[in-house]
């Protein structure tokens, strides 16, 4: 093996995430033009035997409507977070984290969308949430969108990623310890 082979396989993983994090976007807009232009606010559209519901609300806070009244921080919260992501990944050399920065990109920026474009007006827009599972309305779990669900996604793995110790150059964090003692 020549000492090139090594460095090419530790190319920095910045395209995959913002591929990723592309792909989300582009599948949480266009979702959200199709319901806003299908699907009559209050309206529910029975699908997998009860199990999904489409419907179409708007959310002017966080996730599950919490904190009505904090949308423009909300924004900014979701700038600061692509902008940390971003910058990130520059040093990003693990797939896994790769993938999971992806996913938070792509829903914090779907949702930004939606915030910036949407009524009632800059950094205040209501984003348009319309997955309804188990029961319409938001009955049994609030109504969400693809972003939320990117988010949700990538925080999961975000998790199981740290709780395994993967860091984001691709190392495990005791193999760090162990190579730092020795």
């Amino acid at each position: 093996m020549d000492a090139a082979t090594p460095v090419a396989a530790r190319r920095p993983k910045t395209r995959l995430l913002l591929a990723l994090a592309a792909g989300v976007v582009l599948l949480d807009v266009v979702s959200k033009l199709v319901v806003v232009a299908t699907i009559d606010p209050g309206e529910d559209i029975r699908t997998l035997g009860g199990l999904l519901y489409l419907t179409q609300l708007r959310n002017v806070g966080a996730a599950f409507s919490f904190a009505e009244g904090a949308t423009v921080l909300f924004s900014l919260v979701a700038v600061a977070v692509a902008v940390v992501i971003i910058r990130t990944s520059r040093r990003l050399y693990s797939t896994g984290w790769a993938i999971t920065l992806g996913l938070v990109l792509g829903g914090a920026l779907g949702n930004l969308i939606d915030r910036i474009f949407r009524d009632p007006g800059f950094l205040r827009g209501g984003v348009v949430d319309f997955l309804s599972v188990f029961g319409p309305d938001a009955r049994y779990f609030p109504v969400f969108n693809l972003a939320d669900s990117a988010i949700t996604c990538g925080g999961i793995l975000g998790a199981v990623l740290a709780l395994r110790g993967i860091e984001f150059d691709g190392t495990r964090s005791k193999d760090k310890h162990a190579a730092d003692a020795g």
